[in-house]
This record gives structure tokens, C-alpha cells and sequence, in this order.
């Protein structure tokens, strides 16, 4: 046509066609939410979006880890706190043992009494959570202890290994989270070992030293003091996790922000550039109604 090459002409179908493409990215936002369905319309906003979605699949794994954390320690420190109620049990009874008031029978009864006790800590040491032995270290397929009734020492060796493992934080901190049962309740400094404490008594008790039970009553303070102060390290470590999973909560809601703010398209302003760029086009094609057009017929006539 020879229209078409009218410079006039040539910038309204540019112009036509601007608004068109402007009219189908509006409406493709509305219709998918997204302001974001190839690079071109946003190729600056790409690589932060991608790194953005990136850190926040990374914080949501360390809050999924930090939930199964979460259920240990509490468990943990819950096994912890029965085993100071037991300890502070046998203590009374190595108090009631001291008394120059028993006899060798009453003895006898509260040792077994002991014994019983340092039953139910060796059951505490090996306390599990989904299949998982929480105080045997890094060997946590392992109970760490086993106890054999009737034995002069009935409680094994340790059987599992050191804790090695830490947690992660969603800020890329690590730290540990566990003790072993050996660092709780078997200690290297005999003077803070509540298993040996516990098994002394009963032998002392049996064996109806009167002397024997009075040392072992002096020394019991101290070891209960130990034993609370690692119940202390289980509920610093739960205030740990908790200020992890405040921290990664925030930073999944922040990141879900940025994240959004790159991608998601905003519907109100998506409308209204489609209602303008409509009003625009009808008003470009009335004015180009009302232009004369002039051809080359008209100039032969």
C-alpha cells in the first residue's frame, strides 16, 4: 500500500502495536499473578530471585532440622530433670542410711532402694527419640548403657561414642546440642560420677559401713551440683534452638517478601494499565479515523 509509506502513518502502527504489547503484558499478569513469564521482562530481577528462592529452600530445610533438634533436646532436658529428682531421692535415703538409728536389715532395704534408682538412671541414660539414642554421641544406633541385676557393678561401660555433630542455624552459625551419657551421668572426675556415687552407697548400705555411708553422704552434694549443672546445658541449648527458629522464621517471612516482590505481579496496577492502554487505543484509532488520507488517484484527478 501506499499508505504504508506515510511516516505519519508508519508511527501510528508503531505506536498502535506499543500499546497492544503493552495491553497483553497486563493481561497476562492478571492472569497469572506473576509479573515474570520470560528473562526479557525483568532480567535484572532474575539473578536475586534465584538467590533469594535459593536461601529460602536452605532456611526452611535448617527449620525442618531444627524442629527434629528441638523435639531431643526437650526430651533431653526432661530426662535430665527426672534424673535429678532420682538423684535428690538417694540422697535422702543416704541420709536415712547414716543414722546410727539402723540396723543392718533397714540397710539392706534402702540399698535396694538404691539399686532401684540407679536402674531407672541407667533408663534415662538411655532414653531415645524415634529410634535414636539422644545421650550416645555420634553412635546413636547404640543404647549407651546396659544393666545387669545382681552384678557388684551393674552397669557397663559406655558403649557409644563422643558427640561430634553440630546444629545449623539459619545465620550459618553451628553449635552442639547434645551431651554424651557418660558426660552426664559417668564422669571422669569420680567426685562428680553419679554412677559411682549411687553404686558406693548401695555397696556401703549392704555392707553396713557406717563410716563408708557417712563419706558417701559428704560427697553426694557435689555430684548433685554436677548433674544440675548439666541439666543447665540442656536448657541453655533449647534457648539456642528457640532464638535458631525465631531467627529462621523471620527470614523466611522476609525472604518470601523479596521473593514476592520480584515475581508477583501488582493486580491493581496490572488493571489499571490495562483500562488505560484500552482507552489509549480506542482514542488512537479515532484519531486516525479523522485524518484525511489522500492517495495518488486523488492527485490524477
Amino acid at each position: 500500500m501506499l499508505g504504508s509509506l506515510n511516516p505519519t502513518y508508519s508511527e501510528f502502527l508503531n505506536n498502535l502495536n506499543r500499546i497492544s504489547q503493552t495491553m497483553q503484558q497486563a493481561q497476562q499478569q492478571i492472569t497469572s499473578g506473576s509479573k515474570l513469564s520470560q528473562i526479557s521482562d525483568a532480567p535484572d530481577s532474575i539473578s536475586p530471585l534465584l538467590g533469594a528462592r535459593a536461601q529460602l529452600s536452605s532456611t526452611q530445610q535448617v527449620l525442618s532440622n531444627l524442629g527434629t533438634v528441638k523435639t531431643e533436646v526437650d526430651t533431653g532436658q526432661q530426662s535430665l530433670q527426672s534424673a535429678v529428682g532420682l538423684f535428690e531421692q538417694a540422697q535422702t535415703l543416704a541420709a536415712q542410711g547414716a543414722s546410727s538409728t539402723q540396723t543392718a536389715d533397714t540397710r539392706n532395704n534402702l540399698a535396694a532402694q538404691v539399686d532401684i534408682i540407679l536402674q531407672q538412671l541407667t533408663s534415662l541414660a538411655n532414653t531415645s527419640v524415634n529410634g535414636r539414642s539422644i545421650f550416645s554421641g555420634d553412635a546413636d544406633q547404640t543404647a549407651p548403657y546396659t544393666y545387669t541385676a545382681g552384678q557388684a557393678n551393674p552397669i557397663s561401660a559406655y558403649l557409644g561414642a563422643a558427640a561430634t555433630s553440630k546444629t545449623h542455624g539459619p545465620d550459618g552459625s553451628t553449635f552442639a546440642t547434645s551431651l554424651t551419657a557418660q558426660q552426664i551421668f559417668d564422669s571422669t572426675d569420680p567426685t562428680a560420677n553419679v554412677f559411682q556415687s549411687l553404686q558406693a552407697l548401695s555397696t556401703a548400705l549392704k555392707a553396713n559401713n557406717t563410716a563408708g555411708i557417712q563419706t558417701i553422704v559428704n560427697g553426694m552434694p557435689k555430684v548433685d551440683s554436677y548433674l544440675n549443672s548439666q541439666l543447665a546445658v540442656y536448657g541453655n541449648t533449647q534457648n539456642r534452638v528457640a532464638n535458631a527458629t525465631n531467627y529462621g522464621q523471620d527470614l523466611v517471612t522476609q525472604l518470601t517478601e523479596q521473593i514476592s516482590g520480584y515475581q508477583d505481579a501488582d493486580l491493581t496496577a496490572a488493571i489499571l494499565q490495562q483500562t488505560q492502554s484500552q482507552t489509549q487505543l480506542q482514542a488512537a484509532l479515532q484519531s486516525e479515523a479523522k485524518i484525511p488520507h489522500t492517495s495518488l488517484f486523488d492527485f490524477l484527478g
